[in-house]
């Protein structure tokens, strides 16, 4: 009997164990989900560091709570409206980090990213004065930003961009938005910490275009320097001609006051370019015979089959092709 009496009690110390064991998870549990219950309908709340909370009141009266820790409300008769960050944060230009097209004062597009800084220093012009801040932001940043980088110069935006930068910045912290209104720091209880010009450059159709422009000038100032030179070579081939002429003129005993014998002196010029265009048969291309109010007194031989032909009485020219 006393065996038996010790595995009957030992059995219900156990029993007594499990049953104190289940009915301590079940309160746990219990107290768990009422306090997940709690939590989801945000009747005890918190508000973290550098954050805070916009509540709606029964009356319609909005309130920001702006001390860190744990804070209650009334269930069904408050309502959370928004939670809000308090530190730096970003906006880009155009809301978003890709680039965007703007279009300069002589009308040539660009691609620009830009990138403002801010954080909230007044909640209640910030999350109550204003409904949907973010957006209205977002048009007013955007508006003043473009205004500035679409009234400049295409070579301003490309190479003095610290400039437009420090100009854009000074203009969000203090030009007003419209005239005699109010600033973007005044309208909305912000703090423009910093403004970031990331980046301006042509598309790629244009920068394509401009290589093609930059090609065809090299190629126009190769072809001008190339007719320069050329008109330069005539210049003193025509020069040296003269000379010879000159000195064909004094070896017939010529002077400026006295003329030599025209028919003499015809002979002998004709005699020279003969004599010049014999030598130069392989690369010759063009010949001119010396003109005179009548028939030249000597006729050149014909190249390569060809007759030559005199097409006047004041002048003969004949073209010919080796």
């Amino acid at each position: 009997m006393t065996d038996q009496s010790q595995v009957f009690l030992q059995r219900a110390r156990v029993i007594t164990m499990a049953r104190r064991t289940a009915f301590i998870f079940l309160i746990i549990a219990l107290f768990y989900s009422l306090a997940a219950i709690v939590y989801s309908t945000q009747v005890i709340y918190k508000v973290k560091l550098n954050y805070a909370v916009i509540l709606e009141q029964f009356g319609g009266k909005r309130q920001a709570i702006v001390d860190v820790g744990w804070h209650y409300r009334l269930p069904f008769f408050t309502k959370l409206e928004k939670e809000v960050p308090l530190m730096n944060q970003n906006m880009y230009l155009g809301g978003s980090s890709a680039p965007i097209k703007i279009i300069s004062q002589e009308n040539v597009a660009l691609w620009t990213s830009a990138l403002m800084t801010f954080k909230i220093k007044n909640l209640k012009k910030w999350g109550i004065e204003n409904l949907s801040p973010e957006i209205l932001l977002q048009g007013d940043f955007d508006g003043i930003a473009k205004d500035i980088l679409q009234g400049e110069e295409v070579n301003k935006l490309i190479s003095d961009r610290e400039t437009i930068k420090e100009e854009i910045f000074q203009a969000l912290k203090n030009r007003p938005i419209n005239k005699d209104g109010p600033t973007l720091e005044g309208k909305y209880g912000i703090e423009v910490v910093s403004f970031v010009l990331n980046e301006t450059r042509f598309g790629d159709q244009l920068v394509e275009a401009t290589e093609e422009k930059k090609r065809r000038q090299l190629i126009a100032e190769a072809e001008n320097y190339a007719a320069d030179q050329e008109s330069d070579r005539i210049r003193k081939l025509y020069r040296a001609y003269l000379e010879g002429i000159q000195s064909l003129h004094l070896a017939l005993g010529g002077a400026e006051d006295q003329r030599v014998n025209p028919a003499l002196f015809e002979f002998l010029s004709q005699q020279k370019w003969a004599t010049a265009y014999e030598k130069n048969q392989g690369t010759q291309k063009t010949f001119v015979l010396h003109g005179s109010n009548r028939p030249p007194s000597m006729t050149l031989p014909p190249l390569a089959g060809e007759q030559v032909k005199p097409e006047g009485s004041s002048e003969t020219a004949q073209n010919s092709t080796p």
